[in-house]
């Protein structure tokens, strides 16, 4: 019953302690059910799933449902987080077997793997009569039951096929995928589409490329709408930053209260890419207050970032965060309790559950008085004071390679352009924990924690999103090292993981064999593999000058092209590479002996152009290929600007650098 207590996965650990005999994913489990001759279920979630904690309570705590699992089953518990694979495997059976899918996944399967029954949560009594209702189907109609899993095997062997057209990436097809968002877009309430609504980070940030290249004011209006409709909404939290992962509602005041590192590692990145372009001061403040929530409130003691925060607290979704009038009163007083309530939409009625309050900025606060300003920090404190002594929700604290990655990425974004020391050392902090810890013996490990590096192998949005991380950081540092680790993620990803037609699998190919080989080209919460490694690619071009790269890139977005046509909102990072590649990207050197308030450097990260590569350091860096061969004119700071390796003259004054970075059109 101790099989879980070594696992590095909080959710795994979370059942250790369970009267059901539980395996983790490993060939062990799938023997010991055909020694015994048993069907084996896999129960899939994570460790912030409401209904992950609502099955386990249920089900997997009681002893009845316990001794009809151990007497007639091999139980694997599997969190999707850690093992993404076969997550995605599963996943596309049960949304073959039912038409949708979701956490916890329920799944029945051969000792062999081949899944003959799915679903996702199952109340106790009907969790009951489905286990006796397999156990008998296993052991009175065993050729029914493989022969349908048979059937799914071949389904979902379809569904992840590789293949099919290919076209170029244009500016056409970019455009009208920015037109297709229009259409989309929820003019009221920011977005797209209804409830429950998701923030759309991936398109966000396409549209802010393609406003770039093009000018389009209608596509920064739709950023900006959207951006402040959700941090003036309950999806945002109001007292500490950080968004909750969706809007039950459509107009994104009632949350589902987890906190994913993923989304706001993301949206950190659009908020300031808003503000750098616009100014925009509620932009400028979500942008700090996520930066913080990502250090302050999922930084670990071993390094890194924690995965979530999650829904619930002591069982009961969103009891840390919702109030009621009176208890603003108790905390503030009666004059500041009132004001409160008015500003953050707090009613008697109540907008959650049993007449408390999701707070939400019901009134405009950024561009109001100082005096205003100032007494609303003041009662925000307060409130967080009194609401840090609440019960708190539990934390995932195992470091997710991919999701580290893209925080990594966002941090350095932000601080260039604040030149926050507490921001730069942090980024720089989490890359060398990917680097010292997650790389072993030449190949990434998907996960950590506490220190201590997991089984599971890196995903090809592993490889992607660090590889990225890591080509900003070498941007923020001018150290060499990083783009070393950076190409050789890559290379591993260019030979491990290609389909042969220019596309890619998200496993490698000396990876675990599992039923399929799962490769989904879309975006979901977070990017695909496949839009990632792009990403990277392109980025890792223009720092190096290595043109294969970029080849490989271009080859793997042609078959992402008839997909981004047809279903823009599912492709918005593939989108933003895209982008990158039709400006250019441009790549920045400035030459310098003091990077730190260089005013070139300064025009540079404000006015950079989609998916540019800034370096700055002396001539000749070692470990820059950009600052090779470089000199500084007339011993001032030199910027030298190039677009599709075509350069520009060199200019030492930031005017003429301006004038160089205005984007031609695609």
């Amino acid at each position: 019953m101790t099989r879980l207590a070594d696992a590095t996965s909080p959710y795994l650990l979370q059942h250790k302690d369970n009267p059901v005999d539980w395996w983790p994913w490993s060939p062990e489990a799938f023997a010991e059910a055909a020694r015994r001759d048993v069907p084996v279920l896999i129960s899939v979630g994570y460790a912030a799933c409401h209904w992950c904690h609502v099955m386990a309570h249920e089900s997997f705590e009681d002893e009845t449902v316990a001794r009809l699992l151990n007497d007639n089953f091999v139980s694997i518990k599997v969190d999707r987080e850690e093992r993404p694979d076969v997550d995605a495997v599963y996943m596309t059976a049960t949304q073959a077997m039912t038409g949708q899918g979701g956490w916890p996944m329920t799944v029945f399967a051969t000792p062999d793997g081949t899944p003959f029954f799915c679903g996702t949560y199952f109340p106790k009594p009907h969790f009951l009569q489905l286990l006796q209702s397999v156990t008998t189907a296993w052991t009175e109609r065993r050729a029914d039951v493989l022969g349908q899993g048979a059937a799914v095997v071949e389904a979902i062997g379809g569904a992840q096929a590789i293949g099919g057209s290919s076209s170029p990436l244009t500016a056409d097809l970019l455009d009208a995928a920015a037109d297709q968002l229009a259409r989309e877009y929820d003019e009221t309430n920011g977005g797209f589409g209804g409830a429950p609504k998701f923030p759309p980070q991936m398109n966000l940030l396409f549209l802010l490329r393609h406003h770039q290249r093009t000018g389009s004011a209608r596509d920064l209006e739709i950023v900006r709408h959207t951006c402040e409709a959700m941090a003036r909404g309950g999806i945002y939290d109001q007292l500490a930053g950080g968004f909750a992962r969706y809007s039950v509602d459509g107009h994104w005041t009632v949350p589902h209260f987890e906190k994913m590192l993923y989304d706001n590692a993301q949206l950190l990145r659009v908020y300031t890419q808003l503000w750098r372009l616009t100014g925009d001061e509620l932009a400028g403040r979500v942008a700090a207050e996520t930066a913080a929530f990502l250090l302050d409130d999922l930084g670990t003691p071993a390094g890194g970032l924690a995965s979530a925060l999650d829904a619930d607290t002591e069982g009961v979704e969103g009891a840390t965060y919702a109030w009621t009038p009176g208890q603003l009163v108790d905390v503030l007083g009666p004059e500041d309790g009132a004001w409160a309530a008015d500003l953050f939409g707090v009613t008697e009625i109540g907008s959650f559950e049993h007449g408390t309050s999701v707070l939400r900025l019901a009134r405009d606060i950024d561009d109001a008085d100082p005096e205003l300003r100032e007494r609303w920090r003041r009662v925000r404190a307060r409130l967080r004071a009194a609401r840090d002594r609440r019960p708190q929700p539990a934390r995932d604290d195992k470091i997710v390679a991919a999701w580290n990655g893209l925080a990594v990425t966002a941090l350095v974004e932000y601080a260039t352009l604040t030149a926050d020391p507490v921001t730069t050392a942090a980024a720089v902090g989490i890359a060398e924990v990917l680097a010292d810890r997650h790389i072993v013996d030449g190949r990434l490990r998907r996960v950590s924690r506490d220190g201590r590096v997991g089984e599971p192998a890196g995903v090809l949005e592993d490889h992607g999103a660090v590889a990225e991380a890591f080509c900003a950081v070498h941007q923020l540092t001018g150290q060499g090292r990083w783009l070393k680790l950076a190409g050789e993620l890559l290379d591993t990803a260019l030979a491990r993981f290609g389909t042969g037609k220019g596309g890619f699998y998200d496993t490698a190919d000396d990876a675990e064999q599992l039923i399929s080989r799962p490769a989904d080209p879309t975006d979901n919460a977070t990017p695909s593999g496949l839009s990632a490694l792009c990403a990277a690619l392109v980025t890792y071009t223009a720092l190096t000058g290595q043109t294969r790269y970029r080849e490989a890139a271009e080859t793997a977005l042609g078959t992402l092209a008839p997909i981004i046509a047809r279903h823009a909102r599912f492709t918005g990072y593939a989108a933003a590479a895209g982008e990158a590649l039709l400006s250019g990207p441009y790549e920045i050197a400035v030459v310098t002996e003091n990077p730190a308030g260089d005013p070139l450097l300064a025009v540079a990260h404000r006015h950079a152009p989609p998916g540019a590569v800034v370096v700055a350091g002396s001539p000749d860096q070692p470990g820059a290929p950009l600052l090779a061969d470089r000199p500084m004119r007339d011993g001032e700071s030199t910027a030298y600007v190039c677009r599709g390796f075509v350069c520009e003259r060199p200019v030492t004054d930031p005017e003429a650098l301006l004038s160089q970075l205005r984007p031609a059109s695609g």
